[in-house]
Order: structure tokens, then sequence, then C-alpha cells
């Protein structure tokens, strides 16, 4: 049986590894079925899989099979070796360590499992929480529902011009009513980066905690929670190059010590009796059930394929793309640009007089990839007074001929509509 536990990726020795177009070949996704170029501007919403991915996953489903924390055969004890081997390579990804890492369905039930737990055991009527107009709906009403059930208010953080959350604004609203702040640390339609140290300052202040969504940052920057000095950090692996299905939370251990569990069955518990049940200590009280296995060793894989490239190469890479872009499309006269000029990775934009989804769909014919709608941001939407905004998000495989292929989808789409 092969030996899960070993990182599937090591840095060699040699030149570094670079990104764009030396990357593309891992990924079999990055072609049409006629094997044209495909331009994959929506990295955002979900990354491509290299190959070491699926590769990683298909030997962990496949020969190397087996449950976790039951058997007590050789196969079972070796996938559980790599289960929670898993687990500790996530966890140093950003920073933590493994007895701080739950393995949750993505960050949407990262966010859920915070406010069903800590938010019910912590929060109490007249408390506040803060929130921003920049929000996903994930960050919004999973706080909406628990702040429903145990009577506490939610504030909102207004943006500045430049679409960034405003934290001088943020200093002035938190008070100690105010229990928790929940903010992204990369706006998933924006780009924009949020300064998190000032924003944790900020929040322990007044005796709050600090929840970061990371779905936008963990993918495309070093991530170290220790420096970022936030409480709560989450991320989904699908975004990170890994498979869908899997993400993690990221807590301190002292309070997830102290958060009850948030659903009950097998592996999260430490007796049964029908008259009391103990739990289990750390991540595994939060992990109720037979966990994603093999999308776990697939998590790992995919970080250990992103860390030997080097986050901050990746990060490179995709400012300067960003650079690009946001340089071709601010020279357009019918072109309105969103958020700020460094944004990681992500251009958003606005055609006149041309909805995004006409947009999209023209591309489409060119086999470009983009995404268009409210970005499961709808309030972020409203403060921008638009019903849409075009994306062109960018990964460790995007590339200048990308960036070419969609300005002359532009250009087409706007000969399509007279407006050439």
């Amino acid at each position: 049986m092969s030996d899960l536990r070993v990182p599937l990726h090591q840095t060699a020795s040699g030149p570094p590894p670079r990104c764009g177009e030396d990357k593309r070949a891992d990924f079999p996704g990055m072609v049409t079925a006629d094997g044209k170029p495909w331009h994959y501007l929506d990295t955002a919403a979900t990354a491509q899989k290299p190959r070491a991915v699926i590769d990683a996953m298909a030997r962990a489903m496949g020969a190397d099979y087996a449950t976790v924390h039951r058997g007590v055969y050789a196969r079972s004890a070796e996938m559980t070796l790599a289960y929670e081997a898993a687990r500790r390579t996530v966890a140093r990804f950003i920073g933590g360590h493994e007895d701080e890492l739950v393995f949750t369905r993505g960050a949407t039930e990262a966010i859920n499992l915070v406010a069903q737990t800590w938010g019910r055991a912590n929060l109490k009527p007249g408390d506040r929480i803060l929130l921003s107009q920049a929000e996903h709906h994930s960050n919004i009403v999973p706080w909406q529902m628990v702040a429903g059930e145990v009577g506490a208010q939610i504030d909102v953080c207004p943006l500045t011009h430049d679409h960034q959350i405003d934290l001088d604004a943020a200093e002035a609203m938190l008070t100690e009513r105010h229990k928790l702040v929940a903010l992204g640390h990369v706006s998933n339609v924006t780009g924009a980066l949020l300064d998190a140290p000032r924003a944790a300052a900020l929040a322990h202040r007044v005796g709050a905690k600090l929840l970061l969504d990371g779905c936008q940052s963990a993918p495309h920057m070093g991530v170290d929670v220790t420096s970022l000095d936030c409480d709560f950090y989450v991320f989904s692996a699908h975004k990170l190059y890994g498979p869908t299905g899997i993400g993690a939370l990221w807590a301190r251990a002292e309070l997830l010590a102290d958060m009850p569990p948030y659903q009950g069955g097998g592996a999260m518990i430490d007796r049964v009796t029908f008259a009391h049940t103990t739990y289990a200590s750390g991540p595994q009280r939060f992990e109720a059930g037979t966990p994603a296995i093999t999308e776990a060793i697939a998590f790992a894989a995919a970080v250990d394929y992103v860390a030997a490239i080097g986050p901050e190469r990746i990060h490179a890479h995709e400012q300067g793309l960003v650079a690009r872009l946001r340089r071709e499309l601010g020279a357009m006269n019918d072109v309105t640009l969103f958020g700020p000029a460094d944004s990681a990775g992500i251009v958003s934009f606005a055609l006149d007089d041309i909805h995004p989804h006409d947009l999209g769909t023209i591309l489409d014919e060119s086999n470009v990839a983009i995404r268009a709608g409210h970005h499961c941001a709808q309030p972020l939407m409203d403060t921008l007074g638009v019903p849409a905004t075009a994306r062109a998000s960018f990964g460790l495989y995007s590339t200048e001929a990308d960036i070419d292929a969609l300005l002359a989808g532009i250009a087409r789409t706007r000969r399509i509509f007279g407006k050439g």
C-alpha cells in the first residue's frame, strides 16, 4: 500500500516552480472537448484541479480505500493515519495546529458551525454582530439565523470609495455589546483585501471575536492565522485547487474546547448510554459520521501542490494579470471598474448597456469563461448600484493569452450590440 502520509509534492532542487503557461499542462480541464485552449477566468467560483489532486483522490478511493477511526485491520489504520496527516497538512498551510482544524463540507458549513455552536452558546439578547456590505451570503445568512434565535442584532459596516471595508467606520461603530465581527478576508466580488490585523485589534479591543472568510485569500496568498490574529478562519478546498464537498474551520483551541457539538452521531462521541452521552475532544467533536475521507486526502494534495509553487509566487503572478486587465479596461470609456487597484486576483466590471449575462454568453462562444451575476453578494450589488457585474478571476494557471481572449471577446460583444 502506498504511504499516503508522504506529501505528494516536494520542492525539488533547481529553479523554483513557475505559474501561468508552465502549469497549464497539469490541469486536464484547461482545454475544450476539441482540444482548444479554454480561457478559464472563473477561479474565484471554483478552481480547476491539477492531475496530482485527481490522482491522489483516485488512489485514495481505489487501491488504498478503507474507513477511518474504526477498523483494526491494516488498511483502515493506514487510511486513518493518512486522514489525520491531511488535517495536519491543511492546518499547517495556514499556520495552525491539527487540534485546531475541523473538516467541514466547505466554508459555508464552517460558518454555520460557528454560528450554531459558538453563537448559540455565547450570544444573548442585546448582543451585536458586525458584518460588512461586502459579505458573501454565506457570511450573512447564518448570522441572521442565529441572531433571530437568540435576540442579537446585526450591524453593517460601510465601504470606502474604492469598495474596501471601512475600518475607520468599524472602529466608530464597535461597542462592548459587540461579541463577534465576521468579515471577508478578500472580497469575492472586488478582490479587496482586508487589513485583518487591524480588524482583529478593533474587535479584540471591545472584547469581540473575529471570524475571517478566507475563501478568496487562502488560494491566492500566504496565510498565517497567528499573524492575522483572528479567532476563526474558514475556507473551502475547491477554491484551492482541491475537491468539492470539503473545507475547513480553524479556531483557537480554547474556543473549540468550549463549543458544544454541532451534530450528533458516530465518531464525535466518547461514551453513549441512554442516560447520558459524553463527547470526543478537539476537532472530532464536530465531525459526526463517516468523514469525507478521500476528499480530505485530495485537499492535502492540493495544499502540497500550492505550497510547492509558493503562495507568494502565485499572488505576484495574479497581481500582474490584475494590473494589466484593470489598465486595459480602465482605458475603455464604456467600462466601469469596481474595487481597489490592487485587488487580489479578481477584476469586476460592467459594460455600459450590456448585461453581464449577455457578455458572459457571448464570451463563452469564444471559449472564454467568466462569472456574470450578483456573485452571492446581493447587498454589495445594491451598494454598487448595479444588478450584477462581470467578473474575471485568475488562478496560478492564468496567462496573458486569457486576457487577450477576454478583450477580444469584449470587442466582439460590442460589435454584436452595435457599439463597436
